[in-house]
């Protein structure tokens, strides 16, 4: 079941984010995030009205998505960017299928024109995933992250809503 995240899901979408900040390089982060880190980051998704959403299995957030600003400057305030994470032995079963479409949904009701997914470009599972909902490649950063010792190549993929 996919619905919209609340406060009580923060413990359990922090694991998740966590889990790929210490294994992937879905994240271009190093260190864990603490609980308070993570819920001034769904305070702030609210203030701002946008939204958090969750997959649950069985009361088991099983992976979340969201969208937030893509750069601070006025004119950029149509364009978003999304990110999808899915629970580490989840992944590879749909989840990510479930949770793009309302983010879609959602920017189209917010009357946002584009969304931007960077993803590491090694990332073919959610390369793949985001063409399939019609984001098309934009741009190809080499070298631009430096994670498990080695440096990371970033794509940016977009979708006009």
């Amino acid at each position: 079941m996919v619905r919209e995240a609340e406060r009580k899901d923060i413990p359990q979408m922090m694991e998740i984010y966590n889990e790929v900040i210490l294994n992937t390089t879905a994240v271009y982060n190093y260190d864990p995030h603490t609980l308070a880190m993570r819920t001034e980051w769904f305070e702030t998704k609210q203030q701002q009205g946008f939204p958090v959403f969750v997959a649950e299995e069985g009361n088991v957030i099983v992976g979340f998505s969201s969208i937030g600003p893509f750069r601070a400057w006025q004119a950029y305030k149509y364009t978003v960017e999304n990110s999808i994470y899915v629970k580490a032995d989840c992944r590879g079963k749909g989840i990510g299928k479930l949770l793009l479409p309302p983010l879609i949904d959602a920017a189209k009701r917010l009357g946002l024109h584009a969304i931007v997914a960077g993803i590491d470009a090694t990332n073919e599972v959610s390369i793949a995933l985001h063409k399939q909902f019609g984001f098309v490649e934009v741009a190809h950063f080499k070298e631009v992250g430096y994670k498990f010792n080695r440096w990371l190549d970033l794509k940016f993929l977009e979708l006009i809503v």
